[in-house]
């Protein structure tokens, strides 16, 4: 028979062991009650933000007459085509003005609007001058200040230079986007290599020429939600052009929309659900249109 050694006298036995599978088991119950939980509050999120725009595809699709028949939240019947039709038809075709102005002041403002941006951000992130940190400054103290706060002042502005009822009084405040002058400028100087810039310079390229050569390309996926930002922000506008546009075939759809609500029957509830449907419609094609390039490579090409 053979002594017992040290390292058999001092293990324990199997049923004295502490079992491992315990804090294994109690982090795996852990992981499983917080995904739990944050599943359940982004269903209850997405419930709360989905369910009016299913109610507003729902109510579109049902006879004139019936958009607010029961039910509710389900479909009864199918008139789309003819709603539509009717939306077309009322105010002798007004809406389809208001859709074409919104277009104009959403799609040039954004344009405009993201090279302005874009050429800002990049400047202040890439150039060196004196002051550069005080416009910083300035320019996200002008991104926490609501636009709304702007509009009388500007209505005040217009009215004394005569740009009232001109669609210019909607597109020079839209062009100026704080905000996406600070997307611009974090992304240029996170992803725009100086040493291309150097390059570029060495070759005998001009500072627009770099700009537009290669500070654009590398900044593409910034500059499409810069525009995308933009383009929303003023399709969505409704004070200013409330304020400063008097001629309805002037007006954009926001603003049309909420005057045939208040028309006190004269244009049908139905007629004004099935236009705020169709009026979200640019929208949604703006965004399924563009979204690829979020997805693009930011600096692919860059630096090999």
């Amino acid at each position: 028979m053979t002594a017992p050694t040290l390292e058999s006298a001092t293990r324990l036995p199997r049923t004295d062991r502490p079992d491992a599978s315990r804090p294994r088991r109690s982090n795996r119950e852990a992981n499983l009650a917080s995904r739990l939980g944050v599943f359940a509050l982004l269903g209850l999120s997405a419930f709360y933000f989905i369910m009016p725009i299913w109610w507003l595809v729902v109510a579109s699709t049902k006879p004139a007459g019936h958009q607010f028949s029961e039910p509710g939240l389900w479909f009864d019947g199918f008139g789309l085509f003819d709603n539509i039709a009717l939306v077309f038809a009322e105010s002798d075709g007004i809406f389809g003005k208001w859709m074409l102005n919104s277009v104009f002041y959403a799609g040039v403002s954004a344009v405009i609007g993201t090279l302005l941006s874009a050429l800002a951000g990049y400047a202040l992130a890439k150039y060196e001058f004196r002051g550069r940190g005080v416009v910083f400054g300035v320019i996200l103290a002008a991104v926490l200040i609501p636009k709304v706060m702007f509009t009388l002042p500007l209505f005040l502005l217009f009215n004394q230079v005569g740009l009232l009822n001109n669609p210019l009084a909607v597109l020079l405040p839209s062009i100026v986007s704080p905000f996406g002058v600070y997307l611009a400028r974090v992304f240029a100087a996170q992803s725009v290599p100086d040493e291309l810039i150097e390059a570029g310079r060495i070759d005998g390229a001009g500072e627009f020429r770099i700009f537009f050569s290669i500070g654009v390309r590398i900044m593409s996926p910034a500059l499409v939600t810069i525009f995308l930002f933009q383009f929303v922000e003023v399709w969505n506008n409704f004070l200013l052009p409330l304020m400063v546009l008097n001629d309805s075939a002037l007006q954009p759809v926001t603003v049309g929309l909420v005057g045939w609500a208040g028309s006190n029957g004269q244009v049908p509830a139905g007629t004004v659900v099935v236009a705020a449907l169709l009026s979200v419609v640019p929208l949604i094609i703006a965004f399924l249109g563009l979204q690829r390039f979020w997805r693009a490579g930011l600096t692919a090409g860059a630096v090999k």
